[in-house]
């Protein structure tokens, strides 16, 4: 019995926690070790491919760098006023506005619009899932190069169809007005992204309870009250991730407007991240491109600061 005794009092010793200003037992360094273990190959990731070219971008913003030259010295803040300067600056902000309202308007409203009528469990709501979201598997650099294709006034099928009908007389120039191009670019996003905001809002849907509709409709709630006063309620941290990756992808739209557009017609689709790529690559200037870009990381993280926080007050009201 003594044995025993000693051997539980020698256990009890060795799970409980140390004290502050002692020497922690072998078990807690070991298990130390395997945490810090598991997050460095993360840390080194965001060091080496965020913080680090985060710096160097930041250096490059107060310096002079011509892309062909290197650093010739610091010239803070003549990169920052430079952009102003611009003549494309004030409208590629407003296109960039614009075009990213547009877009988060159509494309959260089509794809809840999706999600609702497949959230039910029928035949053939599998294969339309499934239909919906095939789009999102392609790149969009390959998404906008096929409707690039789709768009051309002599070559595309959409032009030849359309005079077929004989709702036009002569080939369409989708990508030949302002106006024409911004919805045209639309179309192709809402085409690729709806199917994937759509899988988002489904899973949020799936995870309402069904006794809460039952309830409501028990109490003679119609299926308007029902959406208003319980789906979209219930729906709001879905919704709220679809928001914000909706409103930092069409901010930095680059790749859509690059291969359809090239800014045109008229340097009247140039976003703000077709503004640094010029002064980077075409102008050359790294300079005055790194001031931007800085720009726009900062904007970029008030204006998620700001969802972030209206999202936090909706919930607490």
């Amino acid at each position: 019995m003594p044995v025993k005794v000693a051997d539980r009092a020698t256990a009890a010793h060795l799970t409980s926690p140390q004290p502050r200003g002692g020497t922690p037992p072998p078990r807690w360094r070991s298990r130390k070790a395997k945490g810090l273990a598991y997050a460095a190959p993360t840390a080194v990731f965001v060091t080496v491919f965020f913080l680090l070219p985060l710096l160097l971008v930041g250096q490059m913003s107060f310096s002079d760098w011509p892309l062909l030259a290197g650093d010739r010295g610091v010239n803070a803040p003549e990169n920052y006023t430079d952009i102003t300067d611009s003549t494309l600056f004030w409208p590629a902000i407003r296109f960039t506005l614009l075009y990213t309202v547009i877009v988060t308007v159509v494309l959260l409203a089509l794809a809840l619009l999706l999600a609702l009528l497949v959230q039910e469990s029928r035949p053939g709501a599998g294969f339309f899932r499934t239909v919906y979201f095939l789009p999102g598997a392609l790149g969009l650099a390959s998404a906008s190069l096929l409707f690039w294709g789709l768009y051309s006034p002599t070559t595309g099928p959409l032009s030849r169809i359309l005079e077929r009908l004989g709702l036009v007389d002569d080939p369409v120039s989708f990508l030949g007005s302002p106006t024409s191009a911004l919805w045209s670019t639309v179309f192709l996003i809402v085409w690729k992204f709806a199917g994937f905001y759509m899988l988002i809002l489904l899973v949020g849907l799936q995870r309402i309870p069904h006794e809460v509709y039952e309830a409501a409709r028990m109490d003679g709630a119609s299926r308007a009250q029902i959406f208003r006063s319980i789906t979209l309620p219930l729906l709001r941290p879905s919704l709220a991730l679809c928001l914000l990756l909706c409103v930092t992808g069409s901010l930095l739209a680059f790749d859509q407007f690059f291969i359809l557009t090239k800014g045109g017609p008229d340097n009247s689709t140039v976003t703000v991240v077709q503004l640094i790529y010029r002064e980077a690559f075409q102008r050359l200037n790294l300079g005055t491109a790194a001031a931007l870009s800085i720009l726009v990381l900062a904007a970029l993280l008030l204006l998620n600061a700001l969802q972030f926080r209206g999202l936090r007050r909706a919930d607490e009201s």
